[in-house]
């Protein structure tokens, strides 16, 4: 009961908190020191009065600041976000065709940096000031220090330019159709259409940019696994399983990792929620059709719409992941109480 309870109290934070964002992002949007009107009208437009008075017209520019934020919210309440300045579509729908994208990639992304940060941290604690650990240690830094783009750049040139071995930007081949969209995860739709080629190269397109979005939070995992399962190897209790006969493997597996595991998953919400809002480099890059992409044609045009409609779903998705993080710890950790 007590779960319940603290789930819904989160749940009605969350309304206040898309408020709170909404207000925020729009005042600063609007406070930029530019014009809408000149980053979406030609200056053919620009130059008739007449177009430039029903622009504004069309998307509420022509009204008090503060009435044009509470029209906003009224329509946010009802679940409209407005239409987009740039794609004159409902940004609502803008975001149902290019999150599932960016969603897509983050879901392959902190797998890769999941299995390979949790690994690498249990080998390093394992083999602790060894050639082994001096080498995994190594990684972690190189994964939380070189710089996405750069590193988004360079996998490029080697794997798709150089040796041939990955496919190139995008999310499938020029040559291929999308499947039908039934989830908007291309592997997903592919496979439920049953069309093993798609599905298998929408899963190569995935591995680049996964890879490259990964490290950095593979390095983050990787040092938090292996400082976290030192710290739990030197307690008492894993002195007396040691004592009992126990092998080395089984005391890890069975008494350490579980203890040592709080602080990794709080490393993992975060960093999924960094994935889920922090991929305007990368997708850039491998000209992946995803939110980052979206956000940042939508500032270059001075979108406010679209501009606020990302900025809530983030925050949502930060709020939900760190809930999801939350329930987690009464899971691994008995001694945790929701009240």
């Amino acid at each position: 009961m007590g779960l319940l309870k603290y789930t819904a109290r989160r749940l009605l934070f969350l309304v206040f908190l898309v408020i709170g964002v909404s207000l925020v992002v729009f005042f600063i949007s609007h406070s930029v020191p530019s014009d809408p009107v000149l980053a979406n009208l030609s200056q053919r437009n620009i130059d008739n009065q007449e177009m430039v008075e029903a622009f504004k017209s069309k998307w509420g520019l022509d009204k008090p600041l503060h009435t044009q934020y509470f029209i906003y919210v009224g329509n946010l309440v009802k679940g409209d976000m407005g239409n987009s300045i740039r794609t004159q579509r409902p940004v609502m729908e803008d975001l149902k065709k290019y999150f599932p994208a960016t969603l897509e990639l983050a879901i392959f992304s902190i797998i890769i940096a999941i299995f390979f940060g949790m690994l690498f941290g249990i080998i390093s604690a394992i083999k602790r000031n060894s050639a082994t650990d001096q080498v995994i240690r190594g990684i972690s830094v190189l994964g939380v220090s070189v710089p996405s783009f750069w590193l988004g750049l360079m996998v490029l040139l080697v794997f798709y330019v150089k040796l041939g071995i990955a496919p190139g930007p995008g999310r499938i081949s020029p040559y291929m159709m999308p499947p039908v969209a039934v989830t908007n995860f291309y592997v997903i739709d592919a496979l439920l259409a049953g069309n093993w080629s798609l599905a298998w190269d929408a899963l190569q397109h995935l591995f680049l940019p996964g890879l490259v979005l990964g490290s950095f939070t593979m390095g983050l995992i990787t040092r938090t696994t292996r400082s976290s399962l030192l710290e739990v190897m030197s307690m008492d209790f894993i002195r007396t399983a040691r004592a009992k006969g126990l092998t080395e493997k089984m005391i890890i597996m069975q008494h350490a990792l579980g203890n040592a595991l709080i602080p990794v998953v709080t490393v993992i919400g975060i960093g999924f929620g960094n994935l889920l809002g922090g991929m305007v480099l990368v997708e850039t890059i491998f000209a992946w059709p995803g939110i980052g992409q979206y956000a940042y044609k939508a500032a270059g045009n001075l979108d406010f719409p679209a501009i606020i409609g990302v900025s809530i779903l983030i925050s949502i998705n930060y709020v939900v992941i760190n809930l999801i993080v939350d329930i987690l710890y009464g899971i691994l950790d008995p001694r945790v109480r929701y009240k």
